[in-house]
């Protein structure tokens, strides 16, 4: 006779995927009721402990636990290079951002420098120590993308979850009466472009998940390249930057160059590639129309609303193209889902 207790562990167990409680179900119940007194059961309920474990578990058996069906390693290899690609983007921009900005006080005189040093001194202790953060946590970008790369998952974890904490003021400044100029979903946009990368590296990149790694290119070379790319693009047209200018120029040529090469049978060892760069941009496209939109009825210079514009429908062309093709990969996984 099943009591309340099983009853209830067995609705928990449900947060599992199909494969691994039509396996294990059965000896999880046992094991959870084996030292719980019968008579107890009418009253006793799954811990919070053991539903957070179950529920971390689902997640784990759902993006490429060892014995999962394909379709759910292909999942688990596209959350972990979306991760990856989106971490290395915020490592380069993060670097590009300082470099360039340090180079511009430096190099202007000294109104510049004061105009740069102000943003520290001139506007009270709260905005001195939420600026000082803004430039420095973003750099642990950098950290987080050669720590995923050298298997140094905790460390990674922690400094994408701080490089991330940033994006938070723009929302929650408001809040402590400190002036914040920003449009809500500019923030909201950029707020998810840091945060679902690094909660994405949290959750796939767990004990069980391969070690990372790029499809091609060692680690250093390929970040110096997004940092050349991205700071080119700024140096070249340099009327048309904004915050979106720089990850979107990089994410453009490197989505372009991932499908050429995958068209000419580049590496098939790293499955999900489209999938997690179609999600990648489909981000990336969101925080460019979100900097975008306000200024497209103000009179700005036509460089920078036609480079906008330009770049917009560039990133949206590839993120339909890397949609098709990780449809086309998610078919070859579960010829079902045709």
């Amino acid at each position: 006779m099943t009591t309340p207790l099983e009853s209830r562990y067995r609705a928990v167990l449900r947060l599992l995927p199909v494969y691994y409680r039509r396996e294990r179900e059965e000896e999880m119940v046992e094991t959870y009721l084996w030292d719980v007194d019968r008579d107890t059961q009418d009253q006793s309920r799954p811990t919070l402990g053991e539903v957070a474990s179950i529920a971390a578990l689902a997640v784990r058996s759902r993006l490429g636990a060892p014995g999962a069906p394909r379709r759910y390693v292909l999942l688990g290899s596209a959350v972990r290079l979306f991760a990856l690609f989106a971490v290395l983007i915020q490592a380069a921009a993060a670097v590009v951002d300082l470099v360039l900005e340090l180079t511009w006080a430096a190099g202007r005189g000294g109104a510049e420098r004061h105009m740069f040093l102000s943003q520290f001194t001139d506007q009270g202790l709260l905005t001195a120590v939420v600026t000082a953060a803004q430039w420095i946590l973003p750099l642990l970008w950098t950290v987080a993308y050669f720590a995923l790369l050298h298997d140094r998952r905790r460390l990674a974890r922690a400094a994408a979850l701080l490089a991330a904490v940033p994006t938070l003021w723009p929302l929650l400044g408001p809040l402590t009466g400190a002036t914040v100029p920003s449009d809500p979903a500019f923030a909201t946009a950029f707020g998810l472009l840091a945060w679902l990368p690094a909660l994405a590296l949290c959750a796939a990149h767990h004990r069980d998940a391969p070690p990372a790694r790029l499809p091609a290119g060692s680690p250093g070379l390929v970040l110096m390249t997004g940092c050349v790319v991205m700071g080119a693009s700024v140096v070249v047209l340099p009327a048309v930057p904004d915050l979106a200018w720089a990850p979107a120029s990089c994410f453009v040529v490197g989505a372009l160059g991932w499908l050429l090469w995958q068209a000419r049978g580049g590496d098939g060892t790293t499955p999900g590639g489209a999938l997690a760069l179609a999600a990648l941009g489909l981000l990336i496209l969101a925080a460019r129309v979100a900097a975008l939109y306000p200024w497209l009825h103000l009179p700005v210079p036509a460089e920078y609303l036609g480079g906008g514009l330009v770049q917009t429908a560039a990133l949206a062309l590839l993120t339909v193209a890397l949609a098709v093709v990780g449809r086309r990969d998610l078919v070859a996984a579960e010829p079902g889902l045709s």
